[in-house]
């Protein structure tokens, strides 16, 4: 990553940036001697437990069946919410193996999925859904062509990026109905750095700043646009966006 000369280059380290990724909802699940799958849902809680949701009486919940774990991969994928040649921006494997949660820490353990992730399938839970931990042992983020390891419980104790729940809308909102404050950040990329016929898109968005992508004919190039300091909520967003436009607006003068 780069960055305009006026800030120097900031984001977040590996653990939140595992989490960020793992906070998506595109997952594919893992479980030898199967298929891979998707599972109905899938949430790391405020606490850093794992858990996966899946189809009661479906293949992994019927491998689970006399055994009491199962070695697993879950694989989530993050992917830019606004149209681009590659949206695939980061990929995260969770290694570690599976177990039922157990009936008097379900509860507990729905509530927990909730708070992170809300979705219906929890309301199957005992019906039609199964409800599993993932005890992790091994953490990987992959980024373009560079995967970093992760402490599992680096991971544990991390948390998402803050902007991660409000990113995709405001990156489509820009994207869509306002390309001149796209322009305006295109403005801040050093011009050396962009061909006469570089497309420049929105590609990310977290605490830090702005991640912007040069689509080339042959290629492709990221660079943030930081923020003055880091955000510590959505609710900054607003008067960070406008401090960085200004700017931009000032420069072209």
């Amino acid at each position: 990553m780069t960055s305009s000369p006026a800030a120097p280059v900031l984001r977040a380290d590996a653990a939140e940036r595992a989490r960020t990724v793992g906070a998506r909802s595109s997952a594919a699940l893992c479980v030898r001697g199967l298929d891979a799958g998707r599972p109905l849902a899938h949430a790391t809680t405020t606490t850093g437990t794992t858990h996966v949701l899946v189809p009661t009486g479906g293949e992994v919940d019927a491998a689970l069946a006399g055994h009491d774990d199962l070695t697993a991969v879950l694989m989530v994928s993050d992917r830019a919410p606004v149209p681009l040649r590659d949206p695939l921006r980061a990929q995260l494997w969770l290694s570690g193996w599976l177990t039922p949660v157990r009936p008097a820490a379900m509860r507990a353990a729905v509530l927990a999925f909730a708070e992170t992730r809300p979705v219906g399938s929890l309301l199957d839970v005992g019906r039609g859904a199964t409800l599993l931990r993932l005890d992790v042992a091994e953490v990987v983020l992959r980024e373009g062509g560079r995967c970093t390891e992760v402490g599992p419980q680096a991971y544990a104790q991390a948390r998402p990026d803050p902007l991660a729940a409000v990113e995709a809308r405001v990156l489509q909102h820009l994207d869509r109905d306002h390309p001149e404050v796209l322009d305006l950040l295109r403005s801040r990329i050093p011009a050396g750095d962009l061909g006469p016929r570089d497309v420049v898109r929105p590609l990310g968005l977290d605490r830090f700043g702005f991640r912007l992508r040069i689509e080339r004919a042959a290629g492709t190039r990221d660079l943030r646009v930081p923020f003055s300091r880091p955000l510590t909520c959505p609710g900054q967003l607003q008067a960070a966006t406008r401090q960085l436009v200004c700017a931009a607006r000032a420069a072209r003068r």
